[in-house]
């Protein structure tokens, strides 16, 4: 009988997540449930988590939630012969909290609702087609019951994996907004690399971050997928007047390029996520006065379509930086995943208060009156980047050979701009490191150090100074509340 109920779930899923792209619900009842999960998880576990799995956290919540599920409709129609109607019992009990987790959504629609629905009925339906043949007490229909379940089952799985991937093709929005992304023209250029920038040192990270290989740090739990035409941003709140911007109101205004290197306040010291990348867009500055900022005001609540936000200091948006609202990324329209059609970028804050993808509303407003997903689980309100420094290369734990070695890295300091860096060698004195271009003061560098080593154990640390006169400080600090702080260091050995 717990197979039969696994079985049903696992119908049920299939076809409630087909239902749902066919009718390309902006969420389905299992990624409803996970970012009720998500959202009801404290700060510190999910930053350990994310610490643990990288990326990997939405893929593996899914993948729990849908299990948990599995196991529940397993145990419940275990009850059947006992008491029929357990399994029905607990599984409403599930589709009522599948229904309030998909009525939580920022956008829930009917179409969430209506492949909640259309899993309700295919578990009923399946489980009574699976538990029939098993439950016949006539003699002799043991072997005869089984082996009809068996054939039921090989069917009823056939039949949802085809309506599912007839679901998936029909509901085709990824691919569609995909296409249209790959049709955009946009009046945009790739940006010309510094000539400086790269010092040309194997293993040390490109001064431009392809977009592959840029970090990818967000909440949703499947990109929303947006279509040029069906986009929208709304500014409202302490301002004269409330706008309403389209795609095609930010294409007709002056595109702004710059390069600008952003990094996730989760980034451990030494870690990788921070990239930088040449981005086209809107200044937010211009949107703002248009709107006409009232006074008193002092942030701007940012929200995705996915209902996540951050709230941003105002002055960061209005001050002489390239805040942008983004259209592109290297030349190229944004990737879906990066926040297509339009995101934040915002050089000299952290991503959690500044970097939302895939933007649909600026609230002008105070930080008084507002919290935000990552502030409202602990985290800093402003989360200004902190100077930091990384070395490459060696790797740690790598051998070289004894003589000349060339020790390299990055460092970056958004906004404000990196002055010098200095490397230590085996706990020696601090020796300044040649640094590559920039091509502004909210880029990384490049930095190098050519060194003699004897064979043996050998430790590098690297610290920087900013053109304000901030040394990093050597005290180790967790990412948590407002980025990590601490120097870099590589072992490695001379042979």
């Amino acid at each position: 009988m717990a197979a039969a109920g696994a079985i049903a779930g696992a119908c049920a899923i299939g076809l409630s997540e087909a239902t749902a792209w066919a009718l390309r619900a902006d969420t389905s009842p299992v990624a409803a449930v996970a970012a009720v999960v998500r959202d009801a998880t404290p700060g510190a576990v999910a930053e350990a988590l994310i610490g643990l799995v990288g990326s990997a956290d939405k893929p593996l919540l899914l993948g729990g939630t849908v299990v948990l599920f599995l196991g529940v409709c397993a145990y419940a129609a275990s009850w059947v012969r006992r008491a029929p109607l357990v399994p029905d019992l607990v599984f409403l009990a599930l589709a009522a909290i599948g229904l309030a987790a998909v009525m939580s959504q920022p956008t829930p629609g009917t179409a969430a609702a209506l492949a909640l629905v259309v899993g309700v009925m295919t578990w009923v339906v399946t489980l009574r087609l699976l538990t029939g043949p098993v439950l016949d007490d006539r003699p002799g229909s043991e072997r005869e019951g089984r082996r009809r379940f068996l054939k039921r089952a090989g069917l009823v799985l056939g039949v949802t994996a085809a309506l599912t991937v007839a679901g998936r093709v029909a509901g085709g929005a990824r691919r569609s907004v995909e296409q249209s992304r790959r049709l955009l023209r946009l009046p945009v250029t790739p940006g010309e690399v510094p000539s400086s920038a790269d010092l040309r040192v194997d293993g040390v990270a490109p001064w431009r971050t392809p977009d592959e290989e840029f970090y990818l740090i967000h909440t949703a739990l499947a990109s929303p997928a947006i279509r040029p035409e069906d986009w929208a941003l709304r500014i409202h709140g302490m301002v004269d007047r409330e706008v309403r911007l389209t795609y095609q109101d930010l294409i007709d205004r002056r595109l702004t390029e710059a390069w600008v290197t952003l990094c996730c306040v989760s980034n451990p010291v030494g870690g990788d996520l921070v990239g930088n990348a040449f981005w086209s867009g809107v200044p937010i500055r211009e949107v703002l006065a248009a709107a006409g900022v009232r006074d008193g005001a002092d942030a701007v609540l940012q929200t995705s379509q996915d209902g996540w936000t951050c709230s941003t200091p105002l002055e960061a948006l209005t001050d002489d930086r390239n805040a942008l609202l983004a259209v592109a990324m290297n030349g190229r329209p944004l990737p879906v995943d990066h926040g297509f059609p339009v995101r934040m970028v915002v050089p000299g804050l952290y991503g959690y208060v500044s970097a939302t993808k895939w933007l649909v509303d600026l609230e002008v407003t105070r930080f008084d009156d507002v919290t935000a997903f990552w502030t409202e689980r602990g985290w800093g309100e402003r989360g200004p980047v902190k100077t930091m420094s990384r070395v490459d290369v060696p790797e740690d734990g790598a051998d070289v050979p004894a003589g000349e070695v060339v020790l390299g890295g990055v460092a970056w300091a958004q906004h404000t701009g990196i002055e010098r860096v200095q490397v230590q060698l085996d706990g020696g004195p601090w020796r300044e490191a040649d640094l590559g271009g920039s091509a502004n003061a909210d880029t990384w560098v490049q930095w190098r150090l050519r060194v003699e080593v004897d064979p043996g154990e050998h430790q590098v640390v690297v610290r920087a100074t900013d053109r304000s006169g901030y040394t990093q400080t050597a005290a180790r600090a967790d990412v948590v509340p407002d980025g990590a702080t601490g120097w870099d260091g590589h072992s490695f050995t001379a042979r």
